[in-house]
């Protein structure tokens, strides 16, 4: 006999576990399947483990600089060991946290590797051992992997993923780092701060190449300073690994090839969703590229099958499979909650120096026939940058120059990630520059910037 539920949820990441805290507050009996650790990749293998990892590079490079801020720090080292300690360490606070939400919201945790075997069946397989469960609604929360190079798989040893790069085995001397999105330009930011010597790989003609131009072209800047060599329009075509290290074939952006020798290797060039072998095929549930087709709502083509985050469209960010785990199990229970708008979900990248962003790019703006009002407002106008020693950055707004909305937000400098949600609610609030312009922001904050970017967009900056 299987065991009934309301609600299966098939993983634990971000979105599972949100959708599964969610449904039992709405009532609903529930389950959860998780293969691995509660919590998923990006609790224990990718977000929270990683901010540890840059945090300690962050300390160490702040005290390297100690004489900038008039203090005296002699002897420093950096021990990588402890390093992955104390981040291993973090993600296994918040894995029992989940663990103890799970037992507070009264929530069946099932483990091991679920399968659906039918409309509203799953079965869960650990050690030889199956147990079937039953629900009218299931949630794929699946989630993904990253993808690898199929020329050179990842070893462990000298050709890393983002897992392998977060538990190194040793320091790299010389890294090269395949990819520049998030992924990549944050562990080359971690590992050059550490000491690594870092080159960038990107096929695109620029970094972070989701970002705005604007921001790309500063990190460009930003990291060639700090010392990272950036290849762009480039590709890597051969990796022979051994023992010693890895010589990499790097095609250039003028067609000529160059081989180098490198310490390691770290491939940041995707994902793949983990759709596999889950029971998709059997019910009919469609995918495009393998990942899953949803609606607004989080429905699949299949009635009582839903699937939210890294398994389903992009944006592939785990706050944006929380939400979706919360519109799902609302439309199961019967609510009506508001779509998902791609437009006002942020994105951050937690490097040296920090991006983040929320919305059109000037020039998607551009593209989509918007006339647009731009501001932008540099860190070095900004007291409290200055007075940190963090006065390299900008914020750059976007509005349609017809109706005042704001269209898009593009910072690059300190702690942007932690600003970058004022703009974010108001995107949600549908404000317009009017509100923004009148709105009274603390002195001296970071934030000031965001409302002189915004008076820079109508001729009214003060400070510069």
């Amino acid at each position: 006999m299987a065991d009934t539920y309301d609600l299966v949820v098939l993983g634990s990441g971000p979105g599972g576990y949100v959708a599964a805290i969610r449904a039992a507050q709405l009532g609903l009996k529930t389950a959860i399947v998780e293969r691995e650790l509660l919590g998923g990749i990006c609790l224990n293998w990718g977000c929270i483990p990683t901010k540890a990892l840059l945090r300690s590079s962050e300390i160490y490079h702040y005290m390297q600089h100690a004489k900038d801020y008039g203090l005296v720090a002699e002897k420093i080292g950096a021990d990588i060991d402890a390093v992955v300690k104390r981040s291993r360490g973090v993600a296994k606070q918040l894995n029992q946290g989940v663990t103890h939400l799970m037992k507070k919201n009264k929530i069946t945790v099932v483990e091991g590797v679920g399968t659906l075997t039918g409309k509203g069946k799953l079965t869960v397989e650990k050690d030889g051992k199956t147990t079937e469960l039953a629900a009218k609604d299931i949630i794929i929360a699946t989630g993904a992997r990253a993808r690898e190079l199929p020329f050179a798989k990842a070893d462990g040893e000298r050709i890393w993923t983002y897992r392998h790069a977060m538990t190194p085995s040793e320091m790299p001397t010389r890294l090269l780092v395949i990819g520049s999105g998030a992924i990549g330009v944050e562990f080359a930011s971690f590992y050059s701060d550490m000491g690594a010597e870092v080159t960038i790989v990107e096929m695109l003609d620029r970094i972070v190449p989701v970002e705005d131009a604007e921001v790309s072209d500063f990190m460009t800047k930003a990291l060639t300073k700090q010392g990272l060599k950036i290849l762009t329009k480039a590709g890597v075509e051969k990796l022979d690994a051994s023992k010693a290290g890895v010589k990499a074939t790097i095609k250039l952006a003028d067609g000529k090839t160059e081989t180098n020798e490198y310490s390691h290797v770290i491939v940041a060039v995707g994902i793949v969703p983990n759709t596999e072998n889950i029971g998709l095929e059997a019910l009919g549930v469609k995918t495009t590229r393998g990942h899953i087709d949803t609606d607004g709502s989080c429905r699949t083509n299949v009635a009582g099958i839903w699937a939210i985050g890294d398994v389903t469209a992009p944006p592939w960010l785990a706050h944006k499979a929380s939400h979706e785990g919360v519109i799902a199990v609302e439309a199961i229970a019967g609510r009506h909650p508001h779509a998902m708008d791609v437009r006002n979900i942020p994105g951050c990248t937690y490097s040296r120096p920090q991006i983040a962003s929320v919305g059109l790019t000037e020039a998607k703006a551009k593209e989509a026939g918007y006339e647009v009002k731009v501001g932008k407002f540099p860190f070095i106008g900004n007291g409290k940058a200055i007075a940190l020693g963090e006065a390299e950055g900008f914020i750059k707004t976007v509005f349609d120059a017809k109706t005042g909305e704001l269209l898009g937000a593009h910072m690059i400098g300190a702690e942007v990630t932690e600003l970058i949600e004022g703009y974010t609610v108001a995107k949600q609030l549908e404000t317009t520059e009017a509100e923004l312009i009148e709105t009274v922001f603390p002195h001296p904050t970071l934030s000031e910037m965001m409302h002189e970017s915004v008076l820079s967009a109508y001729g009214r900056a003060l400070h510069f």
